[in-house]
């Protein structure tokens, strides 16, 4: 069908009269403007039948993008991560990576496809030419985008044509519930688990470089001593998570020169045991002054003084240095007597 078999009240409106415009070289503009080429008319603009069959098309690839969604959320739940597949010609592969992308990729591709197809067979596809302006626009050029603005929008028959609209929204809507689905690979909720370690009462103290029990003569005055708990191994496969949280360090002081009653009464024979990790970013503090007492976090130099229940003297460390309450078992080695009271490492738990 062409555009001579159309009437002409039935033609889409031309926008502007320069389409095919020559002008003249003359010595003021020694160069002609060619203009624009003359407008073809697409087959949808005159065939309203056309028209519905893209906005089918444009329709179905919308709905074929919520599909491969619902696809993606189904085989994330449902496959298990273990479970292999042979794909022809690439080999063996993972079914749950092969399923997430496949579905992944064709919810992404139809919605770029619908779009791309809406914009070349029924949006307006008048080519406009228009003078640039300044930046600081007049009042009449504002005007004019507007107008363009509410033109655009018109011709985009996104009002019109409900079909695409709804359904543009409908995949637009679920595609981001594909990135919901892999939060849950961050792992189960921590719950508590931040504010509690491996310390319990009746937990010996066990030498880091050692890996044997401390006993109260093993710790001498002005020494600093690194701790783990009894029954934490490197070979254990949560062993950092662990000693994250609970390393220790013990520091034995004269117990006159001890300021802080509930430090004094939570130590053994001037014996001290406090967290090991930095309460500003969670660095490990290894940095001991014999004579001042005062440990020092070597990434921001917070200082803490373990005379003093640890508390910050310098540095942009927000509280002192959990105290671990420690004594001694029937067999004569130092033992913990509880968890900490706080939380150790930085701060999180003021803010919440």
């Amino acid at each position: 069908m062409s555009s001579q078999d159309i009437p002409e009240e039935n033609l889409p409106s031309e926008q502007g009269t320069a389409h095919g415009a020559v002008s003249v070289a003359d010595e003021k503009h020694p160069f002609a403007d060619p203009g624009l080429p003359p407008h073809e008319h697409r087959i949808q603009d005159i065939d309203e039948r056309a028209a519905r069959r893209s906005e089918r098309a444009v329709a179905l690839l919308f709905t074929l993008s919520m599909l491969a969604t619902v696809g993606f959320i189904v085989s994330y739940v449902a496959i298990p991560h273990d479970k292999d597949i042979f794909v022809f010609p690439i080999g063996h592969l993972s079914a749950l990576n092969f399923a997430l992308g496949l579905t992944l990729g064709v919810a992404l591709f139809c919605i770029g496809a619908g779009a791309v197809h809406w914009a070349r067979t029924l949006m307006s596809d008048v080519e406009v030419a228009d003078d640039r302006h300044a930046i600081a626009a007049p009042e009449d050029v504002r005007a004019k985008v507007h107008a363009d603005f509410k033109q655009g929008a018109k011709e985009s028959a996104l009002g019109r044509r409900k079909l695409i609209r709804n359904t543009m929204f409908g995949a637009l809507a679920l595609v981001p519930l594909s990135g919901v689905m892999l939060l849950r690979d961050l792992g189960p909720l921590p719950g508590d688990k931040l504010r509690h370690t491996m310390w319990a009462k009746g937990k010996r103290l066990v030498n880091m470089n050692t890996n044997l029990p401390l006993r109260p003569s093993d710790v001498a005055v002005g020494s600093l001593t690194f701790a783990k708990p009894d029954g934490l191994e490197e070979t254990d496969e949560d062993f950092q998570t662990q000693i994250a949280k609970a390393a220790l360090m013990i520091v034995r002081l004269q117990p006159d020169n001890i300021k802080d009653k509930r430090e004094l009464d939570w130590s053994h024979e001037g014996i001290v045991a406090f967290s090991k990790i930095c309460t500003h970013v969670g660095c490990p503090i290894s940095l001991y002054e014999q004579q001042t007492h005062h440990v020092l976090c070597p990434c921001h130099q917070s200082t803490f003084d373990l005379s003093d229940g640890a508390r910050v003297i310098f540095g942009p460390a927000g509280h002192a240095l959990p105290q671990l309450h420690i004594g001694v078992d029937d067999e004569g080695y130092l033992q913990a007597l509880g968890d900490f009271e706080e939380p150790v490492g930085p701060a999180f738990w003021e803010r919440g």
